[in-house]
């Protein structure tokens, strides 16, 4: 299927059937898709956490207000976080990047207030998230970003302290009557002629 087809075909899932699990091998492409993702001098403040133990989706499920349903019936929740400790962040890139990526850090980021290095890690962290809706598009496995979801006690759960909840994302597969599918919900956007500007 070709990518502009599968945009067309993706959608929010609201409906998740419980008795179909995706394939190991596609979750684990996933992993793998993840560990590619892209971000800023390459830095990867980030850590995602796979998860399908039944057990910890229902604590995590209590603290996902509008999004427990799709928290217990998905197959996988992957918990996308950002690094949260500094000092772990810039040890991190010493020992794993280029000198000019370390400089580039320390001359343009660094300087900055910690609230405004942290929002930096979100963005790397949300530029993630949508390779990961854009691959799951493709492998036809359906999927929820959600950010109705409490962080702190997403972390408490998960027993987080370097890292910090930004967003999860369920995946799965869609159920039949699941109202927001194409098919019963067409998908509606602005006109293009509105977003798009061409020079």
């Amino acid at each position: 299927m070709s990518f502009i087809k599968s945009m067309r075909l993706r959608y929010t899932t609201k409906k998740y059937d419980a008795s179909k699990p995706i394939e190991n091998e596609k979750i684990e492409e996933l992993k793998e898709i993840l560990h590619l993702s892209p971000s800023s001098i390459n830095s990867q403040p980030w850590k995602f956490t796979f998860i399908s133990d039944a057990d910890t989706k229902q604590k995590l499920s209590e603290v996902s207000w509008i999004n427990t349903p799709k928290v217990l019936d998905c197959d996988t929740v992957i918990v996308f976080s950002k690094i949260n400790n500094l000092s772990l962040f810039e040890a991190q890139i010493e020992k794993t990047l280029p000198k000019r990526a370390v400089d580039y850090y320390k001359e343009f980021i660094k300087p900055l207030p910690e609230e405004q290095i942290k929002a930096w890690f979100d963005k790397q962290v949300y530029l993630a998230l949508g390779v990961l809706l854009s691959a799951c598009a493709v492998m036809e496995i359906d999927a929820t970003p959600m950010e109705g979801i409490i962080p702190s006690s997403y972390d408490e759960i998960l027993n987080q302290t370097d890292y910090a909840t930004l967003v999860a994302v369920a995946i799965g597969y869609r159920a039949e009557d699941d109202f927001n599918q194409p098919s019963k919900n067409p998908k509606s956007r602005r006109d293009i002629n509105q977003i798009i500007e061409t020079i």
